[in-house]
């Protein structure tokens, strides 16, 4: 006899507890021994997810409940990570969506949900955080059920079961309130809504087979290990079997070496798996993330997966600063360019082509965490390059020149509300929607063309005074608005190649903000300070103080600075012009002038 399967997602906006609900699904379901020490967010497992405390890579695992065998699918919550949550909504036949107690619906649950909806599956809703100061579990129902009306949800999809939960305290609940004694003071609703809810696999065992890849991994003992779901048939190790990218696409045999199974966050080799088993298979070279493996003698290809188009483009071009190749390990194109081909086997949602130029190359990606996340992976690999300041993706449209548009929510504190507004304001943002809590705090909703957003997230921490809580989806394309101004300050340019001491910076401090401290090396044309005024000023870095009989280096001279900007690579991405670049490399982080001498600036503004 077969053991009964589901497959569910955990869908959500960021932060709301995807990954710390799965924590307690792992624990309550016994996949960890009394003994086992266990870290907080267990799945969050690549060192930035941690660091950052986002989830960026869809994961598995499984639990066992009441002799079902529950197949999780851990999802990220930022829209940049689009690619990773449709590729897991495709091995799913049922979805948890999060939604915060207090928060309700946000951008990036609307995302989520619009892409769980289109696929024909029915949400279990899971009021998260119902006891945080301020928790509304009613009006998030009633938000929920809004929210699913205006993307079209089915009436069998509108009739949504509800459940309410406190993933960080490890308790769950069919009505409002702390937990009963029907339930218990544990997962056991959930666990049992999921069971009620979400349907079995009724795929065929004795039909041909059909798994589509829906991940990539890889072992340096097996090679590429594929990750899919089965949708009928059945899987052995040693079967023959045809690998097609979709039912008019090329196709290409190869033999399945093993065939591994999830149980709790282990993989464990199984002798055979049939419909709805989630399953990693190893042997194919060549497998690729949306084809379908499928019988040799009977191939029954599935579409291969679609993913929604990116947004905005940056250049990767190789360094060519002065100080280029003290740091980094790879700093070829070959190499950078090598690197993008491996990324592209499993980041669906990223495009990649080369240039006119040499050394540089276009990568398109699905928004600036999407591709910061990238480069803070390559340079962490020992990668050094320079990057451009991002540019959205145009299309053409009916003859009409369209850019993308996003849907922005911002959060508040009301005594920041006029500031927020009038930078979105300029920055062609128009209002949809404001909501007050009544406790101080106010929601904005806007409509905002994409490139108005890049460079937004910096000035809207210094309007909000670090309070605000900002977050944007996609939301389709648009005639072009108009032109949105750029970057108010101008910047401090070295004039010479050196190193900064701290006199040069005393002598600077009145000129606007550093970038850089002392004993730092510094070059010709690179970026040193945000000048207070509106224009570039080349300065001289490298100055020292000029030692005579009566004039000695001393106490009484001590300098008092401003302390530096402290520059991150996400920061650098955001702030730059068209002529400027950032310069990564595995220990730095530095901005510089495209054109490093000022008579080859000159030369460019006027061409």
């Amino acid at each position: 006899m077969t053991t009964p399967i589901r497959n569910i997602a955990i869908i959500a906006h960021v932060d709301h507890g995807k990954t710390t609900m799965v924590d307690q699904l792992l624990r309550q379901s016994g996949t960890f021994a009394e003994h086992e020490k266990i870290v907080d967010t267990v799945m969050d497992n690549n060192a930035i997810e941690r660091e950052r405390g986002i989830t960026i890579l869809a994961k598995n695992c499984a639990v066992s409940w009441r002799g079902t065998h529950i197949n999780i699918v851990d999802t990220p919550g930022h829209a940049d990570f689009g690619g990773e949550v449709e590729r897991a909504l495709s091995m799913v036949d049922g979805v948890l969506l999060l939604i915060d107690a207090q928060e309700g619906p946000m951008p990036q649950t609307r995302f989520v949900t619009k892409k769980a909806l289109a696929l024909g599956l029915k949400p279990i809703v899971v009021v998260n955080k119902v006891d945080k100061p301020g928790a509304n579990p009613d009006k998030v129902v009633n938000a929920a059920f809004d929210l699913f009306d205006k993307l079209g949800a089915t009436d069998e999809q509108l009739d949504f079961p509800v459940v309410y939960a406190s993933g960080i305290n490890g308790w769950a609940a069919l009505e409002e309130g702390a937990p009963g004694e029907q339930w218990g003071p544990d997962m056991s609703a959930l666990f049992d809504t999921v069971l009620r809810h979400v349907p079995a696999q009724a795929g065929d065992p004795a039909a041909p087979l059909q798994l589509q890849i829906s991940a990539l991994d890889f072992s340096s003992f097996v090679g590429r290990i594929g990750v899919g779901r089965i949708s009928q048939g059945t899987i052995r190790p040693g079967m023959e079997v045809q690998v097609m990218q979709g039912p008019e696409g090329q196709s290409g045999k190869g033999r399945i070496n093993q065939v591994l199974t999830f149980q709790g966050l282990d993989r464990v080799q199984v002798t055979q798996a049939g419909p709805g088993s989630i399953v990693l298979i190893n042997g194919i070279a060549d497998i690729g993330i949306g084809v379908t493996v499928t019988d040799s003698a009977n191939p029954a290809p599935l579409p291969m997966l679609e993913v929604d188009e990116p947004t905005l483009i940056m250049n990767f071009c190789v360094n060519t600063s002065p100080l280029a190749g003290r740091e980094g390990k790879y700093v070829t194109g070959r190499q950078i360019w090598d690197r993008l081909q491996k990324e592209l086997q499993h980041n669906v949602a990223l495009r990649v082509k080369e240039t006119g130029e040499d050394g540089v190359f276009e990568v398109v990606g699905r928004g600036e965490l999407h591709l910061t996340i990238l480069l803070e992976n390559m340079r962490r690999e020992g990668y050094e390059l320079a990057v451009s300041k991002p540019r959205v993706v145009y299309k053409d449209i009916g003859g009409v020149r369209c850019e993308p548009m996003e849907l922005v929510t911002a959060d508040i504190e009301e005594t920041h509300q006029g500031g927020v507004m009038q930078a979105l304001g300029e920055r062609r943002g128009e209002l949809v929607n404001m909501d007050s809590d009544g406790r101080g705090r106010v929601r904005l909703e806007y409509r905002i063309p994409a490139r108005g957003l890049i460079g937004f997230t910096n000035e809207f921490l210094n309007l909000t005074r670090g309070t605000g809580l900002i977050s944007n989806i996609f939301d389709g394309y648009e005639p072009h608005r108009g032109e949105i101004g750029g970057r108010k300050n101008g910047v401090l340019i070295a004039m010479d190649d050196g190193e900064i001491f701290t006199y040069a910076l005393g002598k600077l401090d009145d000129r606007g903000r550093m970038f850089v401290r002392a004993n730092d090396p510094v070059y010709e044309g690179m970026i040193v300070g945000i000048h207070s005024r509106d224009n570039d000023l080349v300065v001289n870095a490298t100055r020292t103080k000029q030692l005579t009989n009566f004039r000695v280096s001393g106490k009484e001279d001590a300098i008092k600075i401003t302390p530096p900007i402290d520059l991150t690579l996400e920061y650098g991405v955001e702030f730059i012009e068209d002529d400027e670049l950032v310069e990564i490399t595995p220990k730095s982080v530095r901005l510089r002038k495209r054109h490093l001498r000022e008579s080859e600036r000159k030369r460019a503004s006027r061409a």
